[in-house]
């Protein structure tokens, strides 16, 4: 199994702290959960239907002509490389490790690529593979771009795998309106902008006869009928939306300047975490986590990606244990 945040029990052990008393800003989830509805006895009871609700919901939300729900966006990424012959991948690096993890095991050549290089590559490659915004680093490419790259790819029967699992509060950087184009495959995860990550649910916008065969390989019923009621009833709430982008970006822009005052500034990040790269990565990951403070840790390159504070006391227990590195690192 890869490394990921969210690992908060693993800390416990470690380090012999309570889990009530842990501030955990290991994963890049909106610390503000969606209220849960109420789940109607039926849909414990009854196995799950598709069309009943759900994808025409998210349909509107995404703003997508077609489209699939997952198990959570991994279950896509798993799949997805059984789908076509083996060849040869370009992955965007760094991102998210469970990508370059799936094509592997499903027998293609892997080419990590930084983004100047993929002028050069692409038309040496069948999949290009990217997060956008990028994660860990928050990096996000232009539409245009990312555009005719898949036009290039898509002439030669190529793919453009674009992850957008961070994308809900900057939905006018999206692909999802052309993707019923052949050859682009987009993903979106649910749980980070609802912050309700435990539900395991995601969508994968691509051409129909490829969600079907999708769909085909992860079976029926990859969606229980509580998520479904869940998630119909989270995009529905529609002047609910706005209000959670507002307030990841300000908690955003709120820790980046924290980060900024004490000496480690953001070399990356979005509107749900911020990146910072600095050689001492581990040791600074490891004085937080003996404070209770838990942060995502990338050793290649040396790294720290933080999540947001969900109050102004988690920020300050953030500011404070920060200003206690600053001295100890003087």
């Amino acid at each position: 199994m890869l490394e990921h945040g969210g690992r908060l029990l693993r800390a416990v052990r470690q380090y012999g702290i309570p889990r009530e008393q842990w501030l955990d800003l290991s994963s890049g989830i909106a610390p503000w959960p969606y209220a849960i509805p109420a789940i109607p006895l039926e849909a414990w009871a009854r196995l799950p239907e598709t069309e009943d609700g759900l994808e025409q919901a998210a349909r509107t939300y995404y703003g997508a002509s077609a489209l699939l729900p997952v198990a959570g966006s991994q279950a896509a990424i798993q799949a997805l490389p059984y789908l076509r012959p083996a060849g040869r991948v370009g992955v965007l690096a760094p991102c998210y490790a469970e990508h370059p993890h799936a094509w592997r095991r499903a027998g293609h050549a892997l080419v990590e690529l930084d983004d100047a290089q993929v002028e050069d590559c692409l038309d040496s490659l069948d999949v290009l593979v990217l997060v956008n915004p990028n994660n860990p680093t928050g990096r996000r490419l232009p539409r245009e771009r990312l555009l005719g790259w898949h036009a290039r790819l898509a002439r030669r029967g190529g793919w453009l795998l674009v992850d957008e699992a961070f994308m809900d509060n900057t939905p006018a950087d999206s692909l999802v309106d052309c993707a019923a184009r052949p050859g682009l495959i987009v993903l979106r995860s649910f749980g980070k902008f609802f912050g309700l990550a435990g539900v395991r649910l995601g969508f994968v916008m691509a051409e129909p006869p490829l969600l079907q065969r999708l769909a085909e390989a992860l079976g029926p019923w990859s969606i229980s009928g509580p998520t479904r009621v869940l998630g119909q009833a989270c995009f529905s709430e529609r002047s609910a939306h706005p209000a959670q982008i507002a307030r990841c970006a300000q908690a955003s822009q709120r820790l980046a300047a924290l980060l900024e005052a004490a000496g480690l500034p953001a070399a990356g990040g979005c509107d749900l975490f911020q990146y910072v790269r600095t050689p001492h990565a581990a040791h600074l990951h490891d004085f937080l986590a003996r404070r209770g403070i838990l942060v995502r840790l990338f050793e290649q390159p040396p790294a720290v990606r933080l999540g947001l504070p969900a109050s102004a006391a988690h920020e300050q227990r953030l500011r404070q244990a920060l200003a206690d590195y600053q001295k100890e690192s003087a």
